[in-house]
């Protein structure tokens, strides 16, 4: 429950720091909600992220876990995480407005679409 309520505040972040124009921030944020959604998904099935590459682990569990409901929102997920990925640690990427709208889209819907399945539990 508490790595749910971190997707949620981060997705209320994320469209707070959109309206200062920090895009490639905002898109990290929203990425980060989508993290914490997975991670969530990920704890509620018993399972936690290990290795090296935790952030990928996350994707590939709710790729395997949300098979049929969201393929294509488990792909842009993972497009969403190299772009964070980019943003942060290369910083020469830009980002726009309206890229960084679309990824706070997806949060939203990649919460959603979590918040089910952990209720079918």
């Amino acid at each position: 429950a508490q790595t749910l309520e971190s997707s949620e505040k981060d997705l209320k972040a994320a469209r707070a720091v959109l309206q200062t124009g920090n895009y490639g921030w905002t898109l990290a944020i929203a990425y980060n909600s989508m993290l914490q959604a997975g991670r969530a998904l990920m704890f509620r099935s018993g399972f936690r992220p290990k290795g090296e590459y935790k952030h990928l682990a996350v994707v590939k569990f709710a790729a395997e876990k949300l098979r049929r409901e969201s393929s294509d929102l488990v792909k842009l997920f993972n497009k969403a995480r190299k772009r964070r990925h980019r943003v942060v640690y290369e910083a020469q990427e830009t980002v726009s407005k309206s890229e960084a709208e679309a990824v706070i889209g997806q949060a939203e819907k990649f919460l959603a679409v979590v918040k089910v399945e952990i209720a079918k539990k």
